[in-house]
């Protein structure tokens, strides 16, 4: 089919794009019924599995119940996130091949994922990623340190999940008022503080299940329709978008995004690299399955699950530029998040987009959910049990219950910060949550497991100098002011030139953690260094609390 039969097919069939602005076809009432479907099945499963969340185990890890293809599917539904579906597909129409960097980037990082921390931190640790940082150091600071950073990163995290629900719910609603897509945030984070309070992790888990085969499918029908329009050819798939994307040859080149800034390129590449290694939502994963081998055999189901889904994201991208448009989308409710559903209103119409549109919501709702309970069990177990009462928790529920508490907070908190980002692209919110990862996480995370010469004053200046200079880098970048898209309309404060830190910042928390570590006259205790390594390579203890 050529790119005019599919222009006057898309203008005869749906009319949907008027002079400047993409007016979409929606239904309400048939949205917000398969909306409420989804969110009644969900808690629905919620609900069962809270029925056995008995321990903290049960809350923080789910009993340790789940097998490794369970978990994979869980890890790829923590992993496809909002910026994974609505943000790349978006991407990759407005902005063709550097928009599917983005999916390159979180796909390669499973690499280091798998070859480096997924046994190694199941085998070390309990619940967090701090318990694996403090392991053979000293549990106060590096513990504070490690939680600190963890709830810095579910922040930037949970922000463009946030987002992607106000841009998402606007399109399908029409709702164009700020007033309008604020009370969507707040009820996702609502409906968020519910599934966590509970569920804990055991509900979570089967919400990310369900979502993943949901949303793998509703990409895989998807693709097979586009490519069934263009003749099963991937050549005529690629013509029609170039024809129709405004930009003509330069969508299938490189440059289109960053081409004036190489060194921004660099460094969105190492964050989204590097920084899969260092999120806690992800890393705590691991600590769902009952043995090593099953976290390995998680990690496998979950590369072969999300790399299927970037293939997907590859045509459903180019095929929003070909039928839809790229001015369309970009015009649109919601702007370059909207090329997905807008994908399935031209194909499907209002049934398909109100079905692929819920299992975009159903996305968000799962990930957020996880990483509420990410970082109120890093709040609980690492600052309240560990910190403030100094491991002697009298009241095994009380840590519990200071999490519950503290998922209340997080919810606020996301709810207000969601507001505050609407209209920014979420694939790149998310590419910012993972420079901090790699920043603050990742340097402390391989030095703990690979180099018995670390010390606690290391840890504490690679997580503080990665996070802090990653957040200060960011405040200080046009994200934030100085350019048409900054979140801070009409400021400008802008000194530095790149919007994604991680050039910086995560060779300087590498730096930092060896600095610290060799001008460091303390030795840490040989017998704990003994004891991670024994235990991170063999998995033997691997079941005991992580208490020193």
């Amino acid at each position: 089919m050529s790119a005019i039969a599919i222009g006057d097919l898309f203008a005869s069939g749906l009319d949907k794009v008027s002079q400047g602005v993409t007016e979409v076809e929606n239904n309400p009432v048939l949205n917000i019924t398969i909306f409420a479907a989804f969110v009644a099945v969900t808690m629905f499963i919620v609900l069962r599995a809270s029925k056995n969340n008995k321990s903290a185990s049960d809350y923080y890890a789910g009993g340790r119940s789940f097998t490794g293809p369970q978990n994979g599917f869980a890890i790829s539904g923590d992993y496809l996130s909002a910026a994974s579906f609505l943000g790349i597909c978006g991407a990759i129409a407005v902005n063709g091949y550097d928009g599917f960097l983005y999916s390159i980037g979180f796909l390669v990082a499973w690499l280091v994922a798998l070859l480096i921390v997924a046994e190694l931190m199941r085998n070390t640790g309990k619940f967090t990623m701090a318990d694996v940082l403090s392991f053979r150091l000293k549990q106060r600071p590096v513990r504070m340190a490690a939680a600190l950073s963890t709830l810095a990163v579910c922040f930037f995290y949970l922000l463009a999940q946030m987002a992607g629900a106000g841009g998402l719910v606007s399109l399908l609603m029409g709702i164009d008022s700020k007033v309008g897509q604020s009370l969507v945030v707040a009820v996702v984070g609502a409906l968020m503080i519910i599934y966590v309070l509970v569920g804990g992790m055991k509900g979570t888990t089967w919400v990310q299940i369900v979502k993943a085969v949901l949303l793998i499918a509703g990409a895989f029908a998807m693709t097979i329709w586009v490519l069934a329009l263009n003749g099963f050819n991937l050549s005529t798939l690629l013509a029609s978008a170039v024809e129709n994307s405004g930009v003509g040859e330069k969508l299938l080149a490189p440059g289109q995004k960053y081409g004036e800034n190489p060194l921004d390129f660099i460094s969105l590449a190492l964050a989204l690299v590097l920084g899969t290694a260092g999120l806690p939502h992800v890393l705590m994963r691991f600590y769902t399955v009952p043995s090593a081998k099953e976290a390995r055999r998680s990690v496998v189901w979950a590369i072969w699950l999300i790399g299927l889904f970037y293939l997907f994201t590859l045509v459903l991208g180019y095929g929003a530029s070909a039928l839809v448009g790229a001015d369309a989308i970009e015009n649109a409710p919601g702007g370059v998040n909207s090329a997905a559903p807008l994908l399935a209103l031209h194909l499907g119409g209002p049934i398909l987009m109100g079905f692929i549109s819920a299992v975009a919501f159903a996305t968000i709702l799962a990930v957020v959910a996880g990483l509420a309970i990410t970082a109120a069990a890093s709040f609980a177990h690492d600052i309240y049990a560990s910190v403030i009462k100094k491991g002697k928790v009298d009241d095994p529920d009380a840590e519990v219950k200071v999490a519950r508490r503290t998922v209340i907070v997080i919810g606020a908190v996301a709810i207000i910060g969601g507001i505050g980002v609407q209209g920014q692209n979420i694939a790149f919110l998310v590419a910012l949550a993972f420079a901090v990862a790699a920043s603050a996480n990742l340097p402390t995370i391989i030095y703990s497991l690979f180099w018995k010469r670390f010390t606690t004053r290391g840890a504490v200046w690679s997580i503080y100098g990665g996070l802090g200079s990653a957040i200060l880098l960011i405040a200080f970048s046009p994200v934030v002011s100085g350019s048409e898209t900054a979140m801070i309309a009409g400021a400008d404060f802008a000194i530095f030139p790149l919007s994604n830190p991680g050039i910086i910042s995560i060779p300087l928390g590498f730096i930092l953690g060896w600095i610290a570590s060799i001008t460091d006259k303390t030795v840490e205790s040989p017998e704990l260094a003994a004891e991670m390594d024994v235990r991170a390579h063999t998995g033997f203890g691997a079941e005991e609390a992580v208490e020193h």
